[in-house]
């Protein structure tokens, strides 16, 4: 990072430059931040309480769980704060720092989804075989891999993206330090780091699709072989609610970083990134909760206690 001195700063990306819609915007943010907040502390604290949920799926949740809370917070509450300052400016370390951890939250939480769809496919597919394959030390050695995976590629795409020199301007169009705008700012030529991010990216991305698609096509064909109507049904209150997690994270985030750069700021990078960078932190708990019956048996349990306590 020889060429820190050129930039000291960046500017981000306001939603607005009126006084009342900035302060509406970080009222909104707020409201979001809060409900993922409590959303996910409840998951985590449900399932920690609740010894008939200490599985392996739920603790794969309890991880999706902290990645989602780590992912949130890396963007959010600076958004918050400069709205209410009426400010845009970021630190170069800030930025690289937020980059950083926003870069491994999102990717451990595509790994750990595509665990995730494995630890299903062995629980539907291979139900007799689903205790000797997903023990407790296999579990910890892939939630542990998962992280590793995420720590490094965003180690690897942290570093390609900050050893560029940025002197063309220090505007970055989105309210979060992205690769796709800061790429836009580097004053060398960046066509080998853009070309090495996509191939790189897309390469991971399609490899966990692919590996999600192909166990969730045999795990439906699992399913539509089950006599009973209720087995039928429980395993799909298992497998949808992952299931649109998956989708939401992986289109919204390539759409992101695959789509066309433009010149100048759009309304659309702004949408595009509140879709793949705050929303899945904050619906994450809800889809998870209203589908499965075991998450809302503990999360009633948790709230009993909580009101006994206070009597």
């Amino acid at each position: 990072m020889s060429n820190r001195s050129t930039v000291t700063e960046f500017l981000l990306l306001g939603f607005s430059d009126v006084r009342e819609l900035q302060i509406l915007h970080a009222v909104i943010f707020l409201v979001i931040y809060l409900v993922a907040l409590v959303g996910n502390l409840l998951i985590i604290s449900a399932i920690v309480l609740d010894h008939r949920l200490h599985s392996p799926m739920y603790f794969f949740l309890v991880n999706l769980s902290v990645l989602d809370l780590g992912s949130i917070s890396a963007t959010v509450p600076k958004s918050m704060a400069n709205s209410l300052l009426d400010s845009r400016v970021i630190s170069y370390a800030g930025c690289v720092t937020q980059l950083f951890l926003f870069l491994v939250f999102t990717s451990t939480d595509l790994a750990l989804l595509t665990v995730m769809a494995y630890d299903r496919h062995v629980a539907i597919c291979q139900p007799l075989h689903y205790e000797r394959v997903m023990n407790r030390r296999a579990c910890v050695h892939m939630a542990a891999g998962a992280w590793i995976a995420g720590i490094v590629n965003s180690a690897v795409h942290t570093g390609n993206t900050f050893r560029l020199p940025f002197c063309q301007s220090n505007v970055i169009d989105q309210f979060f330090c992205d690769i796709p705008q800061l790429l836009k700012l580097a004053c060398s030529d960046s066509d080998l780091s853009d070309v090495g991010l996509i191939a790189f990216s897309v390469l991971l991305g399609l490899h966990c699709f692919v590996f999600i698609l192909v166990s969730y096509v045999q795990i439906f064909r699992a399913v539509l072989r089950i006599p009973s109507e209720q087995g039928r049904h429980k395993a799909f209150s298992t497998c949808l609610p992952h299931l649109a997690v998956v989708s939401l994270l992986l289109f919204t985030g390539v759409f992101a970083y695959l789509k066309p750069p433009s010149s100048s700021a759009s309304n659309l990078d702004l949408v595009v990134g509140v879709l793949y960078a705050v929303l899945p932190p904050m619906l994450n708990p809800v889809i998870y909760s209203l589908r499965n019956k075991e998450i809302k048996a503990a999360l009633k349990k948790l709230m009993g206690w909580r009101l006994i306590s206070t009597k």
